[in-house]
């Protein structure tokens, strides 16, 4: 079902693609009040795809206006969980039959290569709005413990109208992160995708009012952070903020929380997650390809990327030896070729910054094991850098690109303590054959997700978040997901024989 088509074929469905435009708000496509545009460009090209709707803080207004509306009239809320269910599933469906129009919509609006888009982000994406929709009518409210003179419910309620604000990397599958729990759990949501990549989130909803969601529920305000971002983050009836993005920017939704209606904000932001190879690791042919795949899936354009190699230096040499014959396979060029693995970087300012990092390897006079090289202003060779310092800004700093720095050691006490050495907490990846060792690495290292003998992330039913500066109030995917979006609300019924005989009376 999701295996790639070929080169030609997706070049001929970008040949006929329509692109959305227009904000989306009350059911409908809608330019910016201002009668703003901006323009998105194809990464790989540097060709213009559309002009989409530049909103601003009025747009929000009415988004906003629109969604409250939809929430407290209880079109959505009020359905019954299997009504709700059966909405969101026609939807994964509909994102099913266009799977191949939005794989390629992904691909020429974000660099990312299509085969990437085919294979993982449709079918995770569809698979993530699904797996919220079943959970709908499966999460039970409860009672405690009271006595006989009380009955207690504790139940859940929707938050209200949410702000979904996404990154760039993964356009479809954090709208299905954000959007699963929430419209499961009976929200009005309004999404801001972000500026470079806001064409298939716009396409999701049309495709949801296909499925029969109602009008004002989803919504899509367009344009920049300072446009829109900050009028969600600062409006009063806005009830939460769910973002995925960079630290600063998640910090800035926290001082708008506190200036403002003290909204619920949940934060999953950067990493600079390492990869732990103690030398007793088993298979380092499987190492290597699981630390290849982590550090270059999506051009290392993940905040779960692997990007720092923390290897016992015993096995350093000969692991660095596999991952060169595993680099062979991660050809970069056009991303609508499916042959490659590696696409453009998402814009020209993100290319400059990352590309900026090979500045550091040769004032620091590091050596380059594999790659070291730019192309066309837009690509990036998938690179590793080797004997990188502690105080490196290679080591310290969030790259977002495909570069990999490795550094040694000798006991395991200090992988731990190089493993932690940094402000993120968000995922680790752990290789060792001895059962000891995996327990005590994936205890002591301070990250939100910890893998052993492989790269990944966990699947739809675990949750996904970090410690530290990598995340804030809660969680992506699981159940836990749907406390984001949910009120817990107490009610106390006294039973007591005092009350009954005062309500006679």
């Amino acid at each position: 079902m999701h295996e790639p088509l070929t080169a030609a074929e997706y070049k001929a469905i970008a040949a006929t693609l329509q692109f959305p435009s227009g904000a989306f708000i009350d059911g409908a496509s809608r330019p910016a009040s201002s009668g703003k545009v901006f323009e998105t460009t194809n990464p790989a090209t540097g060709e213009v795809l559309t002009e989409v709707a530049a909103c601003g803080a009025s747009d929000v207004d009415f988004a906003v206006s629109k969604a409250r509306e939809a929430f407290e009239d209880g079109r959505w809320r009020q359905q019954s969980p299997a009504e709700r269910k059966a909405v969101l599933l026609r939807l994964a469906r509909l994102l099913e039959d266009n799977r191949h129009e939005l794989a390629v919509m992904e691909s020429l609006d974000s660099g990312k290569p299509v085969r990437e888009c085919q294979t993982v982000d449709i079918p995770d994406t569809i698979h993530t709005i699904r797996w919220h929709a079943e959970l709908i009518d499966k999460i039970y409210d409860n009672t405690a413990p009271v006595g006989a003179n009380a009955l207690t419910m504790v139940v859940r309620e929707p938050v209200g109208v949410v702000g979904c604000v996404l990154p760039w990397n993964f356009p479809l599958l954090m709208l299905a992160w954000k959007i699963g729990p929430a419209l499961a759990s009976g929200c009005s949501v309004i999404v801001k995708p972000a500026e470079e990549t806001s064409l298939t989130t716009l396409r999701v909803a049309e495709l949801a009012i296909e499925a029969g969601l109602p009008s004002g529920v989803f919504n899509v305000v367009t344009g920049g952070g300072k446009e829109v971002g900050e009028p969600i983050g600062m409006h009063m009836d806005v009830d939460m903020v769910a973002f995925t993005g960079s630290t600063p920017t998640g910090r800035r939704f926290l001082r708008y929380a506190a200036d403002s209606n003290l909204k619920r904000i949940v934060l999953e932001c950067g990493g600079k997650n390492p990869a732990v190879v103690l030398a007793d690791a088993e298979d380092l042919d499987l190492v290597a390809e699981q630390v290849v795949n982590g550090a270059f899936w999506n051009m290392g354009e993940n905040c779960s990327a692997t990007s720092r190699l923390i290897v016992q230096e015993s096995v350093k040499d000969e692991l660095l030896k596999r991952i060169g014959e595993y680099m062979r396979e991660w050809k970069t060029g056009d991303p609508l070729d499916p042959e490659n693995r590696i696409g453009a970087l998402v814009s020209k300012a993100h290319f400059d910054k990352v590309s900026s990092f090979f500045k550091d390897v040769k004032s620091e006079s590091l050596a380059v094991a594999h790659g070291g090289q730019t192309l066309e202003g837009r690509y990036i060779e998938p690179t590793i850098v080797d004997g990188v310092d502690p105080q490196s800004r290679l080591f310290r700093e969030e790259i977002f690109g495909p570069i990999l720095s490795v550094t040694t050691f000798k006991t395991v006490a200090e992988a731990v303590a190089l493993a932690n050495d940094t402000n993120y907490g968000l995922t680790a990846s752990v290789y060792t054959a001895s059962l000891k060792n995996a327990i005590r690495l994936s205890r002591e290292i301070r990250a939100g997700v910890v893998t052993v003998n492989c790269f990944g992330e966990g699947d739809a039913s675990t949750p996904f978040g970090g410690y530290k500066e990598s995340g804030f109030g809660g969680r992506d995917k699981s159940v836990f997901a749907h406390d984001n979006y949910c009120e817990l609300k107490t009610i106390w019924i006294d039973l007591s024989d005092r009350a009954v005989d005062e309500t006679i009376r």
